[in-house]
């Protein structure tokens, strides 16, 4: 009976995870439908940590927002000791990171750059350059161990990857972190008082910031790209295919004059993203759209 509820309890901490994911990103829940069915609540459940992590100091942002983030990564240090939780979203992180070595390496830097965010402003190169390697570029190389342990037998050690699948997968979260900084700029700037790109200054964007902005996204989108080979297939269905949504909201931020972008949050339509989608996994399948999507669906 014992057994019975704790399989409940960690099927319900997973699905808790889930709704999180599908409450805040369509773009990640697309790319994480192309994965087997460990990998899919696994990412599920990095995404939520994270998320909520970032809510504490993006949405919350009370007077306790420190106490409370402090407390939320207490929770998962001692989760990762003791596999358990009584939050439900930390309980099943703990479960993907016992299964996939994730640990302190990844989680310390991370749990930085979100205390950053209550009291940096304006950046600096240094700064900048450590909050992205702890906001996204950690993230990266935690979906990455999911990656590679998805499959693995009990009992094997752990799977652990090479310089350049790490470095690909770090380049990957920084591309994504860099664009939604962008994408955000206007909101960031004015309703929070930020501005991560360093030598823009809150609520002015040249285009020749813009321009140094794009060719450094796209120097990072370029090396997220070059180690896609090798991924396990279904993980570079599905990195693919996210990797893909971004490019295209790249395209449309690029095109964008630096005026608008502070002015208003661009998006992709649901009949654009499957497009992209489909696209990007047929790229990778040799031509074959992914089973259960249709363009303009």
């Amino acid at each position: 009976m014992r057994g019975t509820a704790v399989d409940l309890y960690d099927r319900t901490a997973a699905r808790a995870s889930r709704v999180v994911l599908a409450g805040y990103s369509t773009s990640f829940g697309m790319g994480a439908r192309l994965l087997g069915r460990q990998a899919r609540h696994d990412i599920e459940a990095v995404y939520a940590l994270v998320r909520i992590a970032d809510e504490v100091v993006d949405t919350h942002r009370g007077a306790d927002a420190g106490p409370l983030l402090d407390e939320l990564e207490a929770q998962t240090a001692r989760a990762l000791e003791s596999g358990y939780s009584t939050n439900l979203v930390v309980h099943a992180f703990a479960a993907t990171a016992a299964r996939t070595g994730i640990g302190h390496a990844e989680l310390d830097p991370f749990f930085a750059s979100m205390r950053a965010d209550l009291t940096v402003r304006v950046h600096d190169q240094e700064s900048y350059a450590r909050y992205v390697y702890g906001s996204a570029e950690v993230v990266g190389l935690m979906c990455l161990a999911v990656f590679l342990n998805a499959d693995r037998p009990p009992g094997e050690p752990v799977r652990r990857p090479d310089a350049a699948l790490s470095a690909g997968a770090r380049a990957l979260g920084a591309a994504f972190q860099k664009i939604n900084f962008l994408r955000d700029l206007g909101a960031d700037s004015g309703e929070l008082g930020r501005c991560y790109f360093p030598g823009v200054r809150p609520g002015a964007l040249r285009q020749e910031d813009l321009d140094q902005i794009l060719e450094e996204i796209g120097q990072d989108v370029r090396v997220a790209r070059a180690a896609l080979p090798g991924l396990p297939h279904r993980a570079r269905m599905a990195v693919a295919a996210t990797l893909g949504l971004y490019e295209a909201l790249l395209t449309r931020l690029a095109a964008t004059p630096p005026d608008e972008l502070l002015e208003r949050r661009l998006r992709l339509g649901g009949p654009r993203k499957v497009a992209v989608v489909v696209r990007a996994v047929a790229g990778q399948a040799g031509g074959k759209p992914p089973q259960g999507m249709r363009v303009g669906a």
